[in-house]
């Protein structure tokens, strides 16, 4: 298990272009080392006799016609709109 250096992690937010305190550092060196150490104890799971599996379960996509059921006239769409203008949901503007 390779232990991560502050020259590493500089090295890292400066290809981020992260600019860290000084006093960031230790917390980050600790954080990737966490990450580091949590990925070496997935690898070294026993996958000895398991089958491949691409998914985590068998299932798959059920697909239906794609069939028009009943048709909703504009009106009785926009029945429930707060505000309309010109057959139309009228919104508040949110770009200035």
């Amino acid at each position: 298990m390779a232990e991560v250096s502050r020259e590493e992690i500089l090295h890292i937010a400066k290809l981020a272009n992260l600019e860290l305190k000084e006093e960031e550092v230790d917390t980050y060196l600790l954080h990737l080392q966490d990450i580091l150490d949590f990925a070496n104890v997935v690898n070294s799971a026993p996958t000895e006799g398991l089958e491949i599996t691409i998914g985590a379960n068998e299932n798959c996509n059920v697909f239906r016609k794609d069939e028009v059921k009943q048709e909703t006239s504009r009106e009785e769409l926009l029945q429930n709109a707060p505000e309309q203008e010109r057959g139309m949901f009228k919104i508040p503007k949110v770009i200035q």
